[in-house]
């Protein structure tokens, strides 16, 4: 990849000068907002690309990154949902075309985002929550003509965690009056909403796709169940520990089999080590790494952060992301089953969507999760007959199956791993269409 030619392709794509963000209404625009003292969160706005229709007739998308530590200004934008992908070429199922879409590289030290100081990095949900609404109090006051436009917030992974605390937060923040915004929604994709029932059904999962035998799944079981007797036990950054081991038994026994989509080799992050290292580096390597290729590091430390203008020098695209996981190791493995049952209850629409080749977070895990719903809804929502949707890219295959009752539904994405924009963009693109009551 030529500097000349992505240095071309960035200026093909630039609607507003570099260092003059967010001076021309419906034009691409981006900024920090200082969430904390010494806690700077950066955010990047794409508006609606629809050559029938206003950006203002269309939806507004916030999407929030896994790990924690991932970057959506990164990953979800150039390798996931964004109009160009990291090679700088046109995304033909970008979801700019259905939506406006906001990144937010979230928590701090995540991305652009920084932290003056460690003691200034986020610990749990409750506080990455109460950061965002500083910032999207912000971003609304800053973009008063997103206010009325429909605002739904989609995820990925542990963003799925953080996307319903947000969520509630942003519901109770409405009611006060302390932000103006439509909120619409969320949509949890492949999330960390209850680690447990994602780590108890490897497995069993491994197991019933000939990735495990029979030995591999006593070994994995067992591991699975040290971690949760760490969760009965309240020992929560234990059960992070315990977590980690349990992927290396994984490894061990599939020879390497990739958590994110379990029929596709990566060669990258391939590993036949063990924890040795020390789990945090083993986490990291799994989790965060990923989501920071080497080629997707020198593009958004190179042509994106000159295009940005606004970086500052002493800050490293993903520079404080393996510190972010660490600060939240002792949250990682808490649930919040009960926090989407509030949402649920409080009329906030919530969907989930997940890939049938995800391992990290299984469709088992989340089936059962889902089970424990206290929602008065549930029995209702489980006794609908699931509907199938043709996939875009092949109109003779199923895409994937979907089933709603009243404000809750659950789309099984088929042929996608975790990352399901990914694997599957022409029906990640339907399925938003649909969950914005677009289609």
């Amino acid at each position: 990849m030529e500097p000349l030619n992505i240095v071309t392709g960035l200026l093909l794509f630039i609607v507003i000068a570099p260092g003059s963000p967010g001076t021309v209404p419906g034009a691409e625009s981006w900024g920090y907002v200082d969430v904390r003292e010494g806690a700077h969160m950066f955010w990047w706005l794409y508006p609606a690309n629809d050559a029938t229709r206003s950006y203002k007739e269309l939806p507004l998308v916030m999407w929030l990154q896994g790990g924690p530590g991932g970057s959506s200004c990164g990953f979800g934008n150039f390798e996931e949902i964004g109009p160009l992908d990291r090679d700088l070429a046109p995304r033909k199922t970008s979801w700019v075309n259905a939506a406006s879409v906001l990144f937010v590289d979230n928590p701090v030290g995540t991305g652009y985002s920084y932290t003056d100081t460690a003691d200034a990095l986020t610990k749990d949900v409750a506080m990455i929550a109460a950061d965002m609404m500083v910032l999207l109090k912000s971003f609304f006051a800053e973009k008063a003509e997103f206010q009325s436009i429909p605002f739904y917030i989609f995820s990925e992974s542990y963003g799925g965690k953080m996307a319903a605390a947000i969520g509630l937060e942003l519901t109770k923040a409405i009611e006060q009056r302390a932000v103006k915004c439509n909120f619409a929604g969320v949509a949890l994709g492949d999330s960390w909403i209850s680690p447990m029932d994602s780590v108890l059904t490897w497995g069993p999962y491994l197991y019933s796709t000939s990735l495990l035998d029979d030995l591999g799944l006593l070994e994995v079981s067992k591991a699975a169940k040290a971690v949760q007797e760490a969760v009965d036990q309240g020992q929560f950054q234990k059960a992070t520990e315990l977590w980690s081991v349990t992927e290396t038994v994984v490894e061990q026994n599939t020879n390497g089999v990739n958590f994110y989509n379990i029929l596709t080799s990566d060669p990258d992050e391939r590993v036949k080590q063990t924890a040795a290292s020390g789990y945090l580096d083993a986490l990291k390597r799994r989790h965060v790494q990923p989501l920071h290729r080497r080629s997707l590091s020198q593009l958004m430390n190179g042509p994106i952060r000159k295009k940005l203008g606004v970086i500052p020098q002493n800050v490293t695209w993903g520079g404080q992301a393996g510190d972010v996981f660490t600060s939240m190791e002792g949250d990682f493995m808490k649930p919040v089953v009960d926090i989407v049952d509030q949402l649920l209850a409080a009329g906030v629409n919530v969907t989930v969507y997940n890939g049938q080749l995800d391992l990290i977070v299984d469709t088992i895990g989340q089936e059962l999760w889902v089970k424990k719903l206290n929602w008065p809804g549930l029995p209702d929502f489980t006794q609908q007959r699931w509907t199938a949707l043709v996939d875009p890219a092949a109109p003779d295959q199923t895409g994937a199956f979907f089933k709603a009752y009243k404000n809750f539904a659950f789309y099984w994405i088929l042929k996608a791993g975790h990352m399901i924009p990914s694997d599957q963009g022409a029906m990640a693109l339907k399925m938003l269409r649909m969950v914005t009551q677009q289609e």
